[in-house]
């Protein structure tokens, strides 16, 4: 259940990033057009020829990311309530305000860095061979 959470958490951050690009933004994202979604992984395991040894390294790497999510996660939220009640104050102490922010921002810097070294892990622990049929089955508004 909990790695689902994971790459649920991971294929909204990409399937966001891939709907720009598939608009034809021109800020599209070239950096989730370079990795490969972990559910995408985890639901064609077999067509990929996953060996026992991959699919150990990726749980155990999804595994250790939702941790992390989960830790942050609830730092993030905690920080985001004081930045809110800060900021319903009838007279809003602005460097207080900022200050927490700088805060909330650095929470939301680490889940990003965490989704990314996640990505980065699965992608590694695929052959090209194993990329490249993992490519074929995104959905194809993430190409």
């Amino acid at each position: 259940m909990a790695r689902k959470i994971v790459v649920v958490a991971v294929a909204l951050w990409l399937f966001a990033a891939s709907a720009a690009c598939a608009q034809g933004n021109p800020n599209a994202d070239p950096i989730g057009a370079a990795l490969i979604p972990p559910d995408v992984v985890m639901n064609h395991q077999q067509a990929l020829g996953l060996t026992d040894a991959q699919k150990q390294a990726i749980q155990a790497d999804a595994q250790a990311a939702q941790a992390r999510f989960t830790h942050v996660q609830w730092q993030l939220s905690a920080a985001t309530e004081k930045l809110a009640d800060l900021l319903k104050q009838p007279h809003v102490d602005q460097s207080k305000a900022l200050a927490q922010l700088d805060a909330v921002l650095d929470l939301e810097r680490q889940m990003k860095h965490a989704q990314l070294t996640l990505m980065i892990q699965v992608k590694n622990e695929l052959t090209p061979e194993q990329q490249a049929t993992a490519r074929q089955f995104e959905a194809p508004s993430q190409k």
